[in-house]
């Protein structure tokens, strides 16, 4: 028994630098969103980091349309990253998680 419970904590041990690998990785990963004309183009990590943010010179005139698309195109691309992080994330949490009964959190 104590065995199992030492074998499992390696495995726990494991499993959380390959989380803080994978982490380290999504810095890497970079999303792109754009608007729907391309006036505004946003992309950021996998760790929703922004990188960088493309403006068209049209969008400088109107400040509040500005904003608005800066809201729309930042929640999609944030939407979009999260949705990466959570599946890379998971997938190596599920990988490492020894195999408890009652314990399906990752289906």
């Amino acid at each position: 028994m104590f065995g199992d419970m030492m074998n499992m904590m390696g495995k726990l041990k494991e499993t959380q630098k390959k989380v803080e690998d994978t982490k380290k990785r999504l810095d890497t990963v970079l999303i792109d969103e754009s608007s729907n004309d391309n006036k505004l183009k946003i992309t950021l990590t996998a760790n929703r980091t922004i990188k960088a943010i493309t403006i068209d010179d049209e969008l400088l005139d109107d400040k509040e349309q500005l904003e608005d698309y800066l809201i729309l195109t930042l929640n999609k691309a944030i939407e979009k990253a999260t949705g990466v992080n959570e599946a890379e994330l998971a997938a190596v949490a599920k990988e490492g998680l020894p195999n408890i009964p009652g314990m399906d959190m990752f289906k």
